[in-house]
């Protein structure tokens, strides 16, 4: 399968009880698919996954099943602390009717890079018909997807790819040079246009919550053989990616989707909400981008 265009990571709305919102979220699919995305990635980090009770990751997944349909890729977040947490929320990704997942190392647990492996390849091993997307995000884990088990899964044919999410633009620049056969996704808002100069055809992208239109056509643009066009299109984005990136990346995902006009709440706790001076500054980029 190929990974191809903007995949927005997409957030989840919470409603004024603090219940997750399925009508906000259904409309924001729509408004996405309008804008031109080619699937979606929900349950990941910029979807509160790890804030989530179970019963809500399992009616997330049906609605953007049925609104979704055939319409886009679906690639699903599955992930946990410990392996057997994890084939737990594969197994009822599954179950939702969903092949592709994207598995970051467990997180708290902080295995080798030995152990990694093992509990990538227990996972495929126990569902032959599932395909997975690496998920280096060490950030968030602490344990980075190593070169050694890329070099171990590469060639993998349910190995998909990789959403890397490192910041290390001379990692990503590695992987595409010497894994070809794994597809890179780029999972670093700020360096998307690096990445596709270097080989990626996708984008994982929390900003397409915000403005899918202007990823979509940076993309089109990009692929199209407009690499100068592409990077002013970049250019006019970039101070909201920087912004994003310089901290509270999901507090400001949310917010931006806020003034893109869906109301989605707050994040979930321990998260607090921006301050009105945070507000004050995301706004200011926001709309110089939107001029």
């Amino acid at each position: 399968m190929k990974l191809n265009g903007i995949l927005p990571a997409l957030v989840t709305p919470f409603n004024a009880a603090g219940k997750v919102d399925h009508d906000t979220l259904a409309s924001i699919l729509e408004t996405q698919l309008a804008a031109g995305v080619s699937g979606f990635v929900p349950l990941g980090s910029t979807g509160e996954y790890y804030a989530l009770a179970n019963d809500e990751r399992r009616q997330i997944l049906a609605t953007v099943k049925e609104v979704v349909g055939g319409r886009g890729t679906l690639i699903a977040g599955a992930n946990g602390s410990c392996t057997r947490e994890v084939l737990e929320q594969v197994s009822q990704t599954v179950d939702a009717g969903y092949t592709n997942l994207l598995i970051a190392p467990p997180y708290y647990a902080l295995p080798s890079q030995a152990e990694l492996l093992a509990h990538y390849q227990t996972i495929l091993d126990t569902f032959p018909d599932i395909n997975v997307v690496l998920y280096n995000y060490p950030i968030r884990t602490n344990v980075e997807v190593g070169m050694d088990v890329i070099a171990a899964l590469h060639e993998h044919p349910r190995v998909l790819g990789i959403k890397e999410s490192s910041g290390n633009l001379l990692r990503a620049i590695e992987i595409g040079e010497q894994y070809k056969g794994l597809q890179l996704s780029c999972g670093s808002d700020d360096q998307a246009l690096d990445f596709y100069l270097w080989g990626a055809d996708s984008w994982i992208c929390g900003p397409a919550n915000i403005f899918p239109e202007k990823v979509v056509a940076f993309h089109r643009t990009f692929t199209g053989g407009d690499i100068r066009g592409a990077q002013e299109i970049m250019r006019t984005m970039f101070p909201v990616m920087a912004n994003l990136e310089s901290g509270k990346f999901v507090q400001k995902v949310k917010y931006g989707t806020e003034l893109a006009g869906f109301k989605v709440g707050n994040a979930r706790a321990p998260l607090l909400p921006l301050t009105e001076e945070e507000k004050v500054e995301f706004r200011r980029v926001f709309e110089a981008c939107q001029g």
